[in-house]
């Protein structure tokens, strides 16, 4: 190698083509190990480049890296050829001398003759002190950077050292941690352990002590038996010897009868032996006793009467007097079983007194024991949050030391990087914005909080807060020492439905990134957009930090055709729920699942916002509302997987048909047909369980049981609107028959009621819907038209089932014959009549404020019946009659009580059987006829039903009144159902 490098000519001697290959050949090492900026102050020495050369070197924004400037740099040298080369080459040699072996396999030298002589000997020279000096300067720097940074290399390996060790103690400390936390968790699990235990044990002796009381109650009630018992053998005794006395009696009776019997007999012997002048004298002396005895005849027979008579009396006396006597015994028997009942009553009650005392004794130990309980958890708390907020200030010492370190880290190696040529360095990217707890709300600041706003954003959470009767109403002192730590720490996992409160700090509504739910109350229509504020949140026993019970979030989506990206079930009384969405689908993208519960819908119709609130809709009602957006819409959603999966465990084991459940009253007459549909009457009562049982709309109902909760025969029904085509077509063929339907009609259509016409002032697409909440009052078109359709002609009225838990009271239609009956059934047992009270100025002005006035019978004198002389009567447990008309139905009904209305159907020959009845009260039958046709109407506009006794029922007032007496009786066993207000 020596050899050939000492054969070689010298480079001034080589062709511009060779110097140019030995340069090519090695121009991916020059690109990468120079710098133009060192060699550029000799190639411009050497006047090979120019300053504008220079400037497009250093300042192209073309050229990102030094690669790319040197090889440009090569490129320009290339055009000055011979010289450009020569020139190139010198540099590498005085400034790369490596490099310059690489490419020419020669030793670099400073010599005069070792250059091209581009530069006189003078200038290269000076050219060569400044390098050599600049060389020189750059290695004390170089040197006294490298004592710094091994001085910072030592005081690092120190700090290496002392991290270290803190780690170390760290790792002993979280170890500790660890090992308190698993022996914490194994106290907790032996606490839920005593819990259950003791659960356990409350439970056993609470079905130790029902037994017990069962027990008791069941000895009682024998003790009860067995004195009633003793109380029935006595009366039997004292019978039996009653009638003991009564038989021993007679055979003294007996005895005197036979003894004068035997007398006579004698006499009658003695005579038939007598001699013939003594039967003469005798005779002659019969004669005249006869004729005197026939007068003595007279008087004995007199007397004998007299004698019976008293004989009678006597013995009806002494019967009477043994009946009292027995009478006596009895009620004194009956008075010693009841001091016995007495002393008994006395001594359990006191035994129910000691029992109390003791039970209020325990109640009180209870309560000290879990007031000890929470005071030694919130003690235990308080520890376990001091640990917490140790661990969180170890943290964020290390972390803070962490990041101090990468700073110093980062700035070392810029400082490295940095180079004297004047590039502009590459700009790093910023570092990532650090995580922070988010501020905690005050539970005061809620209360100002009027309206739930939708935002544009794709998911807003929200938090519903617990009702005011949570049981988690406790007060403790808050810790503000603990609110850097909360904001600072952002490593420990808390459950995510706590958030922790800073004392003192505000809520601003603009800036915080949730909002409150709405509430699922209904409201007027001139306050659609706005809803009731939500109550306060309440303290849980842990400081700082809230239980959130329920999410809501709120996410907007394009919902064309929202039933083809999603599939709901449910109804009003489960709520609606998403079942499933379609994958790719907008509403998938958003992020919404099954199981979640739809509360509300807004969108924009017609440049109207519409909102319907989905909370407690049928499922009708619900594919209606989604089927009417064709844009953008938010929708609230709440996750409820409880309620969704066991409205899908009761869907599989056939308990339910669908999340709906609801009454009606039927307002017209269908028949049973072949399809299935089922056969009501007007009035019935129908229990509707699903409202989209089939696709033309029909809904799945039953008949309910008179008296019980309990559905019957099942079948289909119309929906509202089917029906309400029906129930104008049957008001039309009432008003305009046509000849062959009256041909066609037959003895049992004619006994059919006719349909019952019910209106509503609520101008809705369907009066029994509650979802549509628009922005506007009126439901016009966009034109300012109401609606062409008839929605106030109601087929369908929704009621609810009322239980009264006493005796109803009693009215009877017409007024005027329930006039002639009032008194008379108020003379039966378990009847009153309503009597009217006489009430002061101010007390008939107070009343007839709160509407407790049902009728005046003279305004003058202030003579009224009043709610509170019916509740008198019904709270003695029997039936109030009201002597009054069908207005008092509903101010009866607005105080909870609900009459029994009974309709007496009157007819000419019904009422000739009163006619005694009418004419004592001055009354005429053609009066009580008007009187039932002008009432009868009136009955369909009640809100609840009534019963109508037919004339053929009765014949005279007795079986009239029993007839009533037995309707009541049925009556109070039904279920009362009202409808709601349709005004």
């Amino acid at each position: 190698m020596a050899e050939s490098v000492l054969n070689s000519p010298d480079l001034k001697d080589l062709e511009e083509e060779e110097l140019w290959d030995l340069i090519n050949d090695n121009r991916h090492a020059i690109s990468l190990g120079v710098r133009p900026c060192v060699l550029i102050p000799y190639l411009r020495q050497a006047r090979v480049l120019t300053d504008l050369d220079e400037d497009e070197i250093l300042t192209c924004l073309n050229f990102t890296n030094r690669g790319m400037k040197t090889s440009h740099m090569i490129d320009l040298l290339h055009v000055k050829g011979h010289n450009g080369a020569m020139a190139l080459l010198e540099g590498l040699m005085i400034h790369y001398p490596a490099l310059y072996t690489r490419i020419t396999g020669r030793q670099p030298s400073i010599e005069p003759s070792g250059f091209s002589g581009l530069i006189n000997y003078t200038e290269l020279t000076e050219y060569l002190v400044r390098a050599v000096s600049s060389m020189q300067t750059e290695l004390h720097v170089a040197r006294n950077e490298a004592a710094r940074l091994q001085a910072r290399c030592c005081e690092l390996q120190g700090k290496l050292e002392q991290a270290q060790q803190n780690n170390k103690e760290l790792s002993q400390m979280q170890g500790e941690h660890a090992r308190l936390r698993s022996h914490l968790d194994g106290l907790n699990r032996e606490l839920l352990k005593l819990k259950d235990e003791k659960c356990d044990i409350y439970v056993r002796y609470t079905t130790a002590l029902e037994e017990k009381s069962a027990t008791i109650v069941r000895n009682r009630d024998l003790q009860l038996e067995i004195s009633q018992l003793q109380h029935e053998l006595k009366k039997a005794q004292k019978v039996t010897d009653f009638e003991r006395q009564r038989s021993l009696k007679n055979p003294s009776d007996t005895q005197k009868l036979r003894d004068e019997l035997n007398a006579v007999r004698t006499k009658l012997l003695e005579t038939e032996m007598l001699l013939p002048v003594q039967q003469d004298i005798l005779a002659h002396d019969l004669k005249e006793v006869e004729n005197r005895s026939s007068e003595l005849a007279v008087e004995v027979s007199r007397l004998s009467e007299e004698n019976i008579r008293l004989q009678q009396e006597k013995e009806e006396l002494l019967e009477e007097k043994d009946c009292l006597a027995l009478e006596v015994e009895k009620l004194t028997v009956d008075c010693e079983m009841y001091q016995h009942r007495s002393t008994l009553f006395h001594s359990q009650l006191e035994e129910v007194q000691t029992e109390r005392d003791k039970a209020y004794l325990s109640r009180d130990e209870a309560q000290a024991q879990i007031a000890r309980s929470l005071a030694e958890k919130d003690v235990l708390r308080g520890q376990l949050m001091e640990l917490q907020a140790r661990v969180f200030a170890m943290k964020a010492c290390s972390k803070q030391r962490e990041r101090r370190e990468n700073s110093r880290d980062r700035k070392f190696s810029c400082d490295n990087r940095r180079g004297s040529c004047g590039e502009f360095p590459t700009s790093s990217p910023p570092p990532r914005r650090q995580l922070c707890r988010l501020n905690a709300v005050l539970p005061e600041s809620f209360n100002s909080f009027d309206a739930c706003e939708f935002n544009d954003e794709a998911t807003n959470n929200q938090v519903e807060p617990p009702c005011s009767e949570s049981p988690r109403r406790r007060d403790l002192p808050s810790r503000s020492d603990m609110e850097d730590i909360y904001r600072s720490q952002d490593s420990l996992n808390f459950d995510h439905d706590y958030v922790f409160i800073s004392k003192g700090d505000s809520f601003d509504e603009s800036k915080s990134p949730t909002s409150l739910p709405c509430s699922t109350s209904r409201k007027s229509p001139n306050d659609s957009d706005s809803r009731a504020s939500a109550p306060p949140f309440l303290m849980r026993s842990r400081p700082q930090a809230l239980r959130i019970t329920g999410r809501v979030h709120t996410v907007f989506f394009q919902g064309e055709m929202i039933l083809n990206q999603i599939q709901v079930i449910g109804g009003n009384k489960t709520g609606v729920f998403v079942h499933h969405v379609a994958e790719g689908s907008s509403a998938h993208n958003t992020g919404i699942c099954p199981g979640s519960q739809i509360i509300q819908l807004k969108y924009e119709r017609e440049q109207r916002a519409v909102r319907m609130v989905l909370e407690d809709t049928t499922m009708e009602e619900a594919l209606w509302a989604l089927g009417q957006v064709q844009g953008p819409c938010h929708i609230t959603l709440r996750p409820s997987q409880d309620a969704y999966e066991s409205l899908l465990q009761q869907l599989k084991n056939g308990e339910v048909k669908s999340g709906d459940s609801f009454y009606i009253r039927v307002n017209m007459t269908m028949q049973e047909d072949a399809a299935g549909t089922l056969a009501v009457r007007c009035n019935d009562i129908v229990h509707v369980t699903d409202t989209h049982q089939s696709i033309d709309g029909s809904w799945w109902a039953s008949h309910v049981h008179p008296c019980h909760l309990e559905d019957l025969k099942s079948g289909s029904l119309p929906n509202y609107y089917s029906a309400q085509r029906l129930l104008i077509g049957a008001l039309e063929d009432m008003t305009y028959p046509r000849k062959a339907q009256r041909k066609e009609k037959t003895l049992s259509h004619e006994k059919q009621r006719a349909p019952r016409i019910v209106i509503t002032s609520q101008q809705s697409r369907n009066p029994l819907w509650v979802s549509v909440e628009e922005n506007n009052t009126t439901a016009q078109d966009s034109d300012g038209c109401v609606p062409s359709r008839c929605v106030t002609l109601m087929p369908y009225t929704l009621v609810s089932p009322r239980f009264p838990p006493i005796c109803r009271p009693v009215l009877l239609l017409p007024t005027m014959l329930g006039r002639v009956l009032h008194k008379r059934l108020a003379e039966q047992d378990g009847y009153q009549l309503c009597e009217p009270e006489l009430l002061m100025a101010s007390e008939h002005a107070i009343q007839m404020q709160k509407g407790e006035i049902l009728e005046e019978c003279d305004s003058k004198t202030h003579l009224c019946y009043t709610l509170q002389g019916v509740e008198k009567i019904m709270k003695r447990g029997t039936h109030c009659v009201l002597p009054l008309g069908l207005d008092c139905v509903r101010r009866l009904h607005r105080a909870e009580i609900f009459p029994i209305i009974i309709y007496i159907m009157s007819t000419e020959r019904s009422l000739r059987k009163l006619r005694q009845k009418l004419r004592q009260n001055v009354l005429t039958e053609s009066q009580v006829l008007e009187c039932s046709c002008s009432e009868e109407p009136l009955l369909d506009k009640l809100p609840c039903l009534y019963q109508s006794i037919p004339p053929e029922s009765w014949h005279d007032s007795a079986t009239l009144i029993d007839t009533l007496k037995t309707v009541v009786t049925e009556e109070q066993r039904k279920i009362v159902w009202v409808e709601s207000d349709t005004w």
